[in-house]
């Protein structure tokens, strides 16, 4: 009963500590905090972060890291931008192809760690680098725009809702998030896949003997943190309606730190998707209340970087005493 309570209490911590923070602003910010306005906001806001941090749980689950995904956003806006300047080249052909290519970033990557047993912060490092310039390189350095006619429904993935679509609540960008949320959390929980990538982070070796394919296993998993990578760059094009090779940077960051905040262990084989999707919440309610309240930039860093520490020390400490 001990240890179900404490499994408990470690899935839906994050969820407690988000409702916390937002009841603290709540609080002390001002009454626009809580409107229904800018709760639309926080969730728009929160979609970029959360569909990238979806691939990042399966990746920090499995022991790795992925420093690339911010630049596989970048890459991804500028393909969709390129795709759409194509004579003949639709909406829904210039989205999958930022995706496509996400993926594709994902599946090098895992190849390398896995075929040439690289560590995957090495590995992903350098693919980061390597992929923001072949986003400056294909965009020419500069950002590519898109004629508005050809945008169809991509403009609207992110936009506030007309008044005729005021039923859906939120914009179609936030219900895909909570949508791949359900799918992920479902893959986790009951596919082999998801089994795998828990034994995968909690110990490589054993599960190799165990008979799990460790490298087709891991390679589908850099390539599910590329493809959803891809598809924030979807959403952050939905944005911009631009193709530009220097957004996203340091999203690595703030996806990692979603997932950590959500209670993952940076030695995998802990993490859920409930909790990375409350982790990216925190950080953007915390952005939101601090500029509803009208502090510096500064001291929202501050206060998610300490939440950032104190998360990790807890994972430590939580393991020390289960050792």
């Amino acid at each position: 009963m001990t240890a179900d309570w404490k499994k408990w209490l470690n899935t839906l911590g994050p969820v407690l500590g988000l409702f916390f923070v937002y009841g603290l602003f709540a609080f002390i910010a001002p009454d626009s905090f809580t409107s229904m306005r800018n709760l639309e906001m926080i969730a728009r806001q929160t979609t970029i972060v959360g569909i990238a941090a979806l691939g990042m749980t399966l990746v920090i689950i499995s022991g790795g890291i992925d420093l690339s995904v911010g630049s596989i956003v970048a890459l991804s806006t500028v393909v969709i931008a390129w795709l759409l300047q194509q004579k003949g080249t639709g909406p829904l052909t210039a989205a999958l192809g930022g995706v496509a290519a996400g993926a594709f970033v994902g599946l090098i990557s895992g190849t390398i760690i896995t075929r040439l047993r690289v560590v995957p912060f090495i590995v992903t490092l350098g693919m980061m680098l390597i992929v923001r310039g072949a986003a400056k390189g294909i965009g020419h350095e500069q950002k590519i725009d898109v004629d508005m006619g050809k945008l169809h429904w991509l403009q609207h993935l992110m936009a506030t809702l007309p008044t005729k679509l005021r039923w859906m609540f939120l914009p179609p960008g936030v219900w895909l998030l909570v949508f791949l949320a359900i799918i992920m959390a479902a893959v986790l929980r009951y596919t082999r896949l998801g089994r795998h990538t828990f034994a995968i982070g909690s110990n490589e070796q054993t599960a190799r003997l165990c008979g799990v394919a460790v490298n087709r296993v891991k390679i589908i998993i850099y390539m599910l943190c590329g493809a959803f990578a891809g598809l924030a760059g979807l959403m952050q094009f939905s944005r911009l309606t631009v193709g530009d090779p220097t957004v996203a940077i340091g999203l690595e960051l703030d996806v990692i730190a979603a997932v950590v905040i959500g209670g993952a262990s940076l030695s995998g084989g802990e993490g859920s998707i409930l909790g990375t999707i409350a982790g990216a919440f925190i950080m953007t309610v915390i952005a939101s209340g601090c500029g509803q309240m009208r502090l510096p930039n500064w001291v929202q860093e501050i206060i998610t970087g300490a939440i950032i520490i104190i998360a990790v020390a807890l994972d430590r400490l939580r393991h020390r005493k289960a050792a």
